[in-house]
């Protein structure tokens, strides 16, 4: 047992000196750790003062309302801008226009067919001709690019004509 009690005393000293090693390294993480948290804490109290913050929830709380209300907003806003597209599909927005000498008199080009038609192809056909007596004017409404009324070569180009436009 002396023999124990020897060795003990031996490696005493040295066992003490690792604690206090251990307890110097500890109490120097602490420190740092402290210093950490107190720079966190400042950080916090100087974003929640001075603005009329009572608590981190209810500053959550409010944000995601908004950001619903903001996602409604943009639903409503989708709706409305796919009814507008809807519309200008229906639009007469394509037009063309061909001038042509109906009748192979001389003179001048002055005959000619309009088209003026939607996304659908659907819209009317005005068609003018022209000869040295009279003129007359014919109106043809179209559904898809065809109507009830034969259509002239002129009027058929100038549907084809309307259609190619973006």
């Amino acid at each position: 047992m002396s023999e124990l009690n020897e060795i003990i005393s031996e490696q005493l000293s040295m066992f003490i000196m690792g604690f206090a090693l251990i307890i110097v390294v500890l109490a120097i993480v602490l420190m740092i750790q402290g210093a950490k948290i107190r720079k966190m804490r400042r950080k916090y109290e100087a974003m929640m003062n001075g603005n009329g913050i009572e608590d981190l929830e209810s500053l959550l709380i409010d944000l995601k309302n908004q950001g619903d209300m903001l996602e409604e907003v943009q639903r409503e806003q989708k709706t409305i801008i796919e009814a507008a597209q809807v519309k200008l599909r229906g639009m007469k927005s394509k037009v063309a226009l061909k001038r042509y000498n109906a009748f192979g008199e001389r003179g001048n080009d002055l005959s000619f067919s309009l088209a003026i038609i939607d996304d659908n192809r659907s819209g009317v056909v005005l068609t003018s001709l022209h000869n040295r007596e009279n003129s007359y004017i014919y109106s043809k409404p179209l559904e898809g690019g065809e109507s009830q009324y034969p259509l002239s070569p002129e009027e058929k180009e100038v549907i084809a004509l309307a259609s190619q436009q973006n």
